[in-house]
């Protein structure tokens, strides 16, 4: 089987490592390196900034994933090297994200004034590792996940034409539909407590926890048409603690009950955006967000048994900062195009890792990060998507013919990016490349059911 789609997005091209909270909770945000909580004009404020919903009309949807893949590769500081991967070429289900916005006034509820209410489930902390049983850190990890969800109920209230106010909750659990649905980290075991070196043991658990966020957003200073160029975001998501309830297997049978305490640290955001230009047909605009993580609040991960016994998991983890750093020219009124918009976007970000070496955990990631991205978006204000399966003999060859290469320069007459395709970037059309790509491609758009065969 093989995928076609019809128009595909902007990823990030150079990436070192990542760390478990999850930044990308939207299009555009993600584009500019989500350096967004200046900005915050689309639904996606439910996550970067809740009071930037007041700037939002009537009731609004946005609904994505994140696709994550690739594979990890590790070498000792004595020459022993292992690859993991994302249990498959792509972490399944990808961290997804839906956001509901409704301003309340346009709905006709005058009497609560400019008030806006938004509703997001995120997965805002996950990590997807797999890593061969054989490796050279079996005993600590071969497998680790950590699906979490977040649900978002914020309101938002716009307190005079240039200040307003979020404020909402944060409530963090798991769900059977999502992934393994609980915390879970497998490994080879070393000896110890009744139970045999070499047994394949897992320690799962579960929790569901509250936490809070509150927000502002100030603009500073607007153009002769009203619109903001000069604005300021101020975000704090408060610390949350589960206390995950579960059990220790050891080769697939029930050893004993097991808890564990995981901290979700508190983030403290800061960001100010600036559009130098701001007109009724183009838009620059220029961000710089910058986050505190507290990652200091995790001390330990230790496991306790029922018989009391505690497995240690020391993990003394630093507070760290990351620099986020976006921009974005959009391009409001083509001649060519009179329905369109196109905008480029592009960003990048330093993020520094959490995870001292005394208690590395291959399990966790955890690393300075670099990150630029480089991103052509276009998008109508309504239009479908085409995406289409097709089967047959060499399937994904014959097809990627057609498409041409991946460079419109360098594809040969006749085929569709020569024909259509832009650029490099936007290139009319995408299609998998292998088998493995294709069956979770084809999967995220279409039930089995769907398919005729």
């Amino acid at each position: 089987m093989f995928l076609v789609g019809l128009c595909w997005g902007g990823l990030p091209w150079e990436a070192t490592a990542q760390v478990p909270r999850i930044q990308g909770q939207g299009t555009a945000a993600s584009a500019m390196s989500n350096a967004y909580a200046a900005q915050a004009d689309d639904p996606s404020a439910v996550h970067y900034n809740p009071a930037g919903m007041t700037q939002l009309s009537g009731v609004q949807v946005m609904a994505g994933a994140l696709i994550a893949g690739g594979s990890t590769n590790f070498t000792s500081p004595t020459g022993a090297t292992a690859r993991g991967d994302r249990n498959g070429s792509a972490a399944w289900p990808p961290p997804g994200h839906t956001f509901i916005t409704a301003n309340l006034k346009d709905l006709g509820v005058t009497a609560l004034g400019d008030l806006t209410a938004g509703i997001g489930l995120t997965v805002p902390f996950g990590s997807l590792t797999r890593w061969p049983n054989d490796g050279p850190f079996r005993t600590a990890t071969t497998f680790n996940t950590l699906p979490l969800l977040d649900i978002k109920p914020t309101l938002a209230y716009k307190a005079t034409d240039n200040l307003s106010l979020g404020l909402g909750a944060d409530i963090y659990t798991f769900s059977g539909l999502v992934g393994e649905g609980q915390v879970e980290k497998q490994s080879v075991w070393p000896g110890g407590l009744g139970i045999p070196a070499g047994s394949k043991v897992e320690l799962s658990g579960k929790d569901t926890a509250a936490g809070f966020n509150a927000s502002l957003l100030y603009t500073a200073l607007r153009n002769t048409d009203g619109k903001p160029v000069a604005n300021i975001g101020i975000v704090y998501r408060s610390q949350a603690t589960l206390h995950l309830s579960g059990a220790l297997l050891a080769n697939g049978a029930k050893v004993s009950d097991a808890k564990a305490t995981l901290v979700l640290p508190q983030v403290i955001t800061g960001a100010i955006a600036l559009w130098p230009v701001r007109t009724s047909e183009r838009e620059w605009k220029l961000e710089m967000d910058v986050d505190y993580v507290g990652w200091k609040s995790v001390r330990n991960l230790d496991v306790t048994l029922a018989n009391g016994v505690t497995i240690p998991q020391p993990q003394n983890w630093k507070s760290t900062y990351a620099v986020m750093l976006g921009t974005e020219y959009k391009w409001l009124a083509l001649e060519s195009l009179p329905n369109w918009e196109m905008a480029l976007r592009a960003g990048y970000t330093n993020q520094q890792q959490q995870m001292p070496d005394l208690t590395y955990d291959p399990g966790i990631p955890s690393s300075d990060l670099h990150m630029f991205f480089d991103s052509l978006c276009t998008f109508m204000s309504s239009g479908p998507v085409v995406v289409l399966v097709l089967q047959g003999d060499n399937a994904i060859k014959k097809n990627r013919d057609l498409m041409g290469a991946t460079d419109p320069a360098k594809a040969e007459a006749g085929t569709i990016r020569k024909a259509h395709g832009a650029n490099i970037e936007f290139n009319a059309v995408h299609g998998s490349d292998s088998p493995e790509t294709a069956k979770f491609e084809v999967s995220y758009f279409f039930p089995e059911t769907d398919l005729v065969k």
